[in-house]
């Protein structure tokens, strides 16, 4: 079954809206991971303005002490500050993004060709670390060789277009096919593959079922919407049922 990953920075953005303790970044992770998340994602960005460093080491020492079969997934870009703590946190899978400092969300993979060398070098630094490195990627088959060469474990399918598609059938069913033979491509290639990004529960559930290939799904902000309804238990129930779904695809 792939995995689901509950990403924690919009109940970080909500606390750092008022300077209070709440809502509680770590309480709600261990809601999610109660509820049978296999992990949790934390992307500091540098002008922590939602995640931060001390989120990180609170989330990891949660996972160690109460949920030590659960992962850490720390989301960022490869500058100084973010390298040093993920030597200092050690998490179970890094995720490299290419964004800028001011940028407002991912919204793009990487230029592998263009940035191979950077690239390459970055993934050998942390792969003495023990975890599994992946790298945002853009949904183009052309360039899962490239990311393979840089050396990273898996990529990660960047689907805000696929999620911009609500309403869209027609779209969606194209943005559909570009994430299948990209992901078929990461695979031939050898690499593992994730995706992430506006993904609701019934774009989650139509995405595994066409896409079975996909490891891990990290997802935040849909699930933080949906959890203002339904609770965050059964939101990630909702969420799990999704990604079990595509279970008899996989086997087939």
């Amino acid at each position: 079954m792939t995995q689901l990953s509950v990403n924690m920075n919009v109940a970080a953005l909500l606390r750092n809206r008022r300077g209070h303790p709440w809502p509680d970044v770590v309480g709600l992770g261990r809601l999610a991971l109660e509820a049978g998340a296999a992990g949790l994602t934390v992307h500091p960005r540098p002008d922590a303005r939602h995640t931060t460093a001390g989120d990180v080491r609170a989330l990891r020492d949660l996972i160690a002490s109460e949920f030590p079969d659960r992962e850490l997934n720390l989301e960022g870009y490869p500058e100084a500050r973010f390298l040093a703590l993920v030597a200092e946190v050690r998490p179970a899978q890094v995720t490299l993004v290419p964004d800028a400092p001011d940028q407002a969300t991912s919204d793009h993979g990487w230029a592998f060709r263009d940035q191979a060398d950077f690239l390459r070098e970055v993934v050998a630094e942390l792969k003495p670390l023990g975890g599994r490195v992946a790298l945002f990627a853009d949904a183009e088959p052309g360039e899962m060789g490239a990311a393979a060469a840089i050396g990273a474990d898996r990529v990660e399918l960047y689907t805000g277009p696929y999620g911009a598609c609500h309403g869209d059938p027609v779209g969606a069913t194209r943005e559909l096919q570009r994430l299948e033979v990209a992901a078929k491509a990461a695979r031939d290639c050898g690499l593992g593959v994730n995706a992430g990004h506006d993904l609701t529960v019934p774009g989650t559930r139509a995405l595994l079922t066409r896409v079975p290939q996909i490891d891990e799904v990290s997802i935040g902000h849909a699930l933080f919407c949906d959890a203002l309804r339904f609770g965050m238990a059964e939101t990630v129930a909702r969420y799990l049922a999704a990604c079990a779904s595509e279970g008899a695809a996989r086997a087939g």
